[in-house]
């Protein structure tokens, strides 16, 4: 036996080189996936969020309210994109989820700041994610002292010093306690169904052509929509099993509420099922082998945990990284479960998320549909 020599390690290393640069597609993702995690945690990822979407409620028209208002709209936290015309419609608002919050000057403000009656604003906040409300919410308790300073002069100039003219009254809406886990744990239902569903379903179908039972399959008569509901069919009871368990455990250990909005959450777990098997069926027909099936999952699933708002806030990212968390399916999802199970939204109230996941399952499984051969070649 010949001793060590560099000659023959260096033959080897350079084969390697050689076989890695034929797989295009692994040579593709050691590439990219570096240059990905960095651009989205260097710039996507921001977890004290601001210019965060507020609706106004003004029940009088004075100086000391357009101050009020004036002071909101200059701070970094808070983007004033509606104003509403009744407490009703400014509920509504917060409550769909298109405001983090919700602001009312009451009809008596001026009169008890003259008089120094506790004056108070409220302020509520979506705080089904915590995170994405501290910030501003600690912003809010220096604005009293700051609001009116250059209305009370004169006569009222008595009314500027300690104690501050009027006070915020912060109501912290679907999670008062700002409990991590209510917004964590529902969150993970669609991060675990992506992880389970894509990449098992994806495995499946390049494990039968690396073994080559799939030109079996291709011989048969059997057409390729009816291929792919045979492949998918029993992983969608695994989804429903899956949720059925995460909900009993999310309940029972973390006591996670469940107000309501079981209509709008079975339909949106439809879709998002529907949607990830199809996309893992997909990835089968790009991929060649299971390695190549699994780091497609995976190039998938990352941007799924950080640009979906389940890790960080989602009004927390540039405008750029907010457009491709909406194209992702569990951004959506996300909104549905937590919609449902922290705030009892309905069908009616979230029809925007599940028409975006319907529009991915079409979508999708139209291409996976249209990738599908019926020979190998």
């Amino acid at each position: 036996m010949s001793g060590f020599s560099l000659l023959r390690v260096a033959a080897v290393m350079i084969k390697e080189f050689k076989q890695l640069t034929r797989d295009r597609l692994t040579y593709a993702m050691i590439l990219a996936m570096p240059v990905v995690q960095l651009l989205l945690f260097g710039y996507a990822i921001n977890s004290e969020p601001r210019q965060l979407p507020t609706a106004i409620l003004v029940q009088e028209d004075s100086t000391f309210a357009r101050s009020a208002v004036a002071a909101l709209h200059n701070s970094a936290y808070f983007d004033l994109v509606a104003q509403a015309r009744s407490p009703a419609e400014l509920d509504a608002l917060i409550r769909s989820g298109e405001v983090q919050f919700a602001i009312t000057i009451p009809g008596d403000f001026t009169r008890r700041v003259v008089r120094g009656d506790h004056a108070r604003i409220l302020v509520e906040a979506d705080a089904s994610d915590p995170s994405a409300t501290s910030g501003a919410a600690a912003a809010l308790a220096a604005l009293p002292s700051q609001m009116l300073v250059h209305d009370l002069k004169g006569a009222l100039a008595y009314r500027a010093p300690t104690p501050p003219p009027f006070e915020v009254i912060m109501h912290k809406r679907y999670n008062p306690e700002a409990i991590t886990a209510y917004n964590i744990v529902p969150g993970l239902l669609g991060v675990i169904l992506s992880m389970t569903l894509v990449m098992m379903t994806s495995l499946s179908m390049t494990r039968e052509t690396e073994r080559g039972t799939l030109e079996s399959l291709l011989a048969t008569p059997v057409e390729p929509f009816e291929v792919m509901v045979g492949k998918l069919a029993p992983y969608v009871l695994v989804g429903v099993i899956q949720t059925a368990l995460f909900l009993v455990l999310a309940r029972l250990l973390f006591g996670v509420p469940m107000v309501g909005g079981w209509g709008g959450l079975a339909i949106g777990l439809s879709l998002f099922i529907l949607g990830s098997l199809s996309l893992g069926f997909l990835i089968s027909t790009v991929a060649r082998s299971q390695l190549q099936a699994m780091q497609m999952s995976f190039f998938y699933i990352l941007p799924s945990i950080l640009l979906s708002g389940f890790l960080f806030p989602f009004r927390g990212m540039p405008a750029w990284a907010q457009g491709i968390g909406q194209a992702i399916p569990v951004t959506h999802f996300l909104r549905v479960v937590r919609g449902a199970l922290l705030k009892g939204l309905g069908v009616g109230d979230i029809w925007r998320e599940l028409v975006a996941l319907l529009i991915f399952v079409s979508v999708v499984t139209a291409i996976a549909m249209a990738r599908y051969r019926r020979t190998l070649d």
